[in-house]
């Protein structure tokens, strides 16, 4: 299926490593053309993201750069400010996350470029708000996950800090990047005007943490203490089975006697401490401690039979290992086999959103540096004189392995 309500879009892609990728590929799911500005050192994530056949391009890099043209461009020539400014002049969007200060060095932040361009839309995803005293300090993922108290939560419950195994800070705070990219090229189609758009991943992922944890403080004077006493019990936890885990959740009434009645603890249905939604928040150590208890008297998939029987939300614990073989994601084709043209046969990941039933087709294959350098620069007003000298420079670099670039 071809969805593309971002056809003839063009977005200038100055991002690297997971967040602004994450944004960039979404947008590139919607049609946008994404030209993909890379430096000759290369993209961070092509080789912090795991090995791989020729050490060029991570799996973690290849599923985060799919439907890219990538134009490699050394910022450090000369020769690379009328190139820049010719790629910024052909692009509706302009996406950075660089640090502030560099961007301003570069003259590609949001001032520079629309005081001669207004009708440009910028969005600059940077790790702090620029009108706050942390503007400009570096920061990745995991910072992020300490800073907004995401690990103080595990600290909580846990008695030790820990991060969430998975750049997830880069993944939300992406998405929500490409969201507010969408509402912009809406308002640009209404009115005819650009925006200047900045994502700051602390701020972003500190009000993630606070709608669910500010809890009984969200009232003056507050309640209670800080934090959803649920989600920081000890007992929150995946359920140990005879021979594996489980995780379900029961939160309603009619979930929770289903619940006590199949582990054999019926004689709490009546309980007044667990009766009601408000009586286990008030008893919420207790309850968790009942439900989080082990039930290592059956199997994972006797313990799956029962709870599925009585309607209540369960699933067995995957490792990264079970995880592509689950039969829900083999039946719908999450997964499909493809060819790269350097790393061979790959595994590429579809997208998880259908439109009029169907999903989008899969994008082109994440390009090696270089690969569509000669095709932009001709796009956005260079001679084949012109490409030759900013080749032989080296302001300009194209692949080594695609057959026209040799």
């Amino acid at each position: 299926m071809t969805f593309e309500p971002l056809k003839g879009i063009r977005i200038l892609d100055l991002t690297s490593v997971v967040v602004g990728p994450v944004c960039t590929a979404r947008l590139a799911q919607y049609g946008a053309e994404i030209i993909k500005l890379e430096s000759p050192d290369g993209d961070l994530m092509r080789g912090l993201g795991g090995l791989s056949p020729t050490g060029q391009h991570s799996g973690a890099y290849l599923h985060l750069n799919r439907g890219k043209r990538n134009l490699c461009c050394d910022l450090k020539k000369p020769g690379s400010k009328d190139l820049v400014k010719k790629l910024v002049a052909s692009a509706d969007v302009v996406i950075a996350n660089m640090r502030p200060q560099a961007l301003v060095r570069l003259r590609l932040d949001a001032q520079s470029i629309r005081a001669d361009h207004p009708d440009k839309i910028y969005c600059l995803i940077t790790g702090y708000g620029t009108d706050g005293p942390y503007a400009g300090h570096p920061t990745y993922d995991s910072v992020v996950q300490a800073a907004t108290g995401m690990t103080g939560l595990t600290l909580a419950r846990d008695g030790a800090p820990s991060y969430v195994p998975m750049l997830i800070c880069d993944h939300v705070v992406g998405e929500i990047a490409a969201g507010s990219i969408l509402a912009a090229v809406i308002q640009r189609k209404a009115t005819g005007s650009g925006s200047s758009i900045e994502v700051p991943m602390f701020e972003t992922m500190s009000a993630f943490v606070l709608q669910e944890h500010l809890a009984q403080q969200s009232f003056d004077p507050p309640v209670g203490p800080p934090g959803d006493l649920r989600l920081l019990s000890p007992h929150n936890k995946p359920v140990k089975t005879a021979d594996g885990w489980i995780a379900f959740t029961v939160n309603t009434d009619q979930q929770v006697r289903a619940f006590l009645k199949a582990v054999g603890r019926a004689e709490l249905i009546d309980d007044q401490r667990f009766a009601t939604v408000g009586a286990r928040a008030q008893n919420v150590r207790e309850w968790f401690e009942i439900r989080g208890a082990p039930l290592t008297d059956k199997t994972t998939v006797e313990w799956l039979d029962i709870l599925q029987e009585a309607d209540i939300a369960v699933k067995p614990c995957h490792t990264l290992e079970t995880l592509p073989h689950d039969p829900h994601l083999q039946a719908v084709g999450l997964l499909q086999a493809d060819e790269h043209p350097t790393e061979g046969k790959t595994v590429a990941i579809r997208s998880t959103i259908s439109f009029d039933d169907a999903y989008p087709a899969l994008p082109s294959f994440a390009q090696p540096r270089g690969w569509d350098t000669r095709a932009v620069l001709e796009e956005i007003g260079y001679s084949a004189h012109e490409i030759s000298g900013l080749l032989a420079e080296g302001t300009a670099i194209a692949s080594s392995t695609r057959a026209e670039d040799q």
